[in-house]
């Protein structure tokens, strides 16, 4: 047993002065109070004076990092990519898969199986919690970068064969409602506990209304890939903003949506249902230049990824994510950290009460400074 000390601690619900948490057998023991909590003798003390402590983050859309795509073959891929995610103080993420062709999809998820089936010491990457589809069953009105001649009409059939491949780790899918056959394969995932999420798509508002009433629960990238708002001919976006059955995921790098924009969605989905996420491509950790995302060339220039002129994922980093909705929109520093860490992990049904510190919780923490910076990062207990 470890036990951890910090100035604060965010659950992120509760805040705690003068905290201790309790680590045994990679699992949260105890938290609470230091004059609530009885340290075991001879338990080893880490100390981490004016510092939070808070739960891991957690990133339910990201494409790569470090130079890498997790979609590549190539073995050493997504170790570089967890590694990148760890320094940045996410313990847990799902690798999201862009529109392919079907058997390099297939393939790509069976990869991305072993890797979430794999038990090793990786107390210094972060753990892939399942896996989010995003494509190929999207709108080519609103596909965005996704290549249009791999986009097929959703089925059951070929839902079944990415969930097979997957060995049933698909957490996540993202569909567009109103291509034909999307209410039949929302409900069929939402039957197996998947997330579905509104997304890449130009739906008016009756059928995205539809999508959730099927079981859609999330709307994917906000305001991106979506059909814009009019207020007399309301769609997607509008029934996304206002229908609070669903949570929402947004970018936050000042790119995808304007900061004011940003806090027009904070405010209509909450700290209860604001989802941060980065949609990092390979070139997030790297220099400015081309690189890949699946057979796509991109470019960053100047903090923005572009392919032939149109916006591409991000090179945002989680914890950047969390300072800059601080900054666009106001939010203290536990209502910012509820939307990278319980809110996603909540929408997505990950295991092991990720995305909060309690008792029984996995033991996946992140130690920040005075200015909202990573100082540590602790995946399961290892490495303490």
């Amino acid at each position: 047993m470890i036990a951890l000390t910090a100035s604060s601690l965010l659950t992120p619900l509760e805040r705690i002065d003068n905290p201790v948490v309790l680590v045994e057998d990679r699992s949260i023991a105890r938290v609470g109070p230091r004059e609530g909590v009885s340290i075991p003798s001879g338990v080893r003390i880490l100390e981490f004076g004016d510092a939070v402590l808070a739960p891991g983050l957690v990133d339910i859309h990201i494409h790569g990092g470090a130079g890498h795509d997790i979609m590549e073959a190539n073995p050493e891929a997504l170790p570089c990519v967890e590694r990148l995610l760890f320094r940045h103080g996410i313990t847990s993420y799902l690798p999201t898969t862009i529109t392919a062709p079907v058997d390099a999809t297939l393939s790509s998820l069976e990869r991305l199986a072993d890797a979430i089936e794999r038990e090793g010491d990786q107390h210094e990457r972060a753990r892939p919690a399942g896996i989010h589809l995003e494509g190929p069953f999207l709108s080519h009105a609103r596909r965005g970068v996704h290549p249009p001649e791999n986009l097929l009409e959703p089925t059951v059939a070929m839902f079944n064969r990415f969930w097979d491949a997957s060995r049933g780790h698909v957490k996540m899918i993202t569909i567009a409602p109103e291509v034909n056959g999307a209410l039949e394969v929302i409900r069929e995932a939402a039957k197996r506990g998947v997330l579905v999420s509104l997304g890449h798509s130009d739906a008016g508002f009756e059928i995205a209304k539809a999508g959730v009433d099927a079981g859609a629960r999330h709307a994917t990238h906000t305001f991106n890939a979506m059909r814009p708002m009019a207020h007399r001919n309301p769609g997607i976006l509008e029934l996304v903003l206002s229908d609070d059955r669903i949570s929402a995921d947004i970018i936050v790098d000042g790119f995808h949506v304007d900061p004011s924009v940003v806090k027009l969605f904070m405010r209509a989905k909450t700290a209860e249902r604001a989802v941060l996420i980065t949609d990092a491509l390979a070139a997030t950790g790297m220099p400015e230049g081309k690189y890949r995302l699946g057979a796509m060339e991109f470019e960053v220039k100047d903090g923005k990824c572009t392919s032939g002129g149109t916006i591409a994922g991000s090179v945002l980093t989680m914890d950047q994510a969390v300072r800059n909705v601080m900054k666009f929109t106001g939010f203290d520093f536990q209502q910012a950290l509820r939307t990278a860490t319980l809110n996603p992990a909540r929408a997505a049904g990950l295991p092991g009460q990720r995305g909060r510190l309690e008792a029984g919780a996995a033991a996946d923490l992140v130690v920040f400074n005075h200015r909202q910076e990573v100082v540590r990062t602790i995946v399961g207990g290892r490495g303490i």
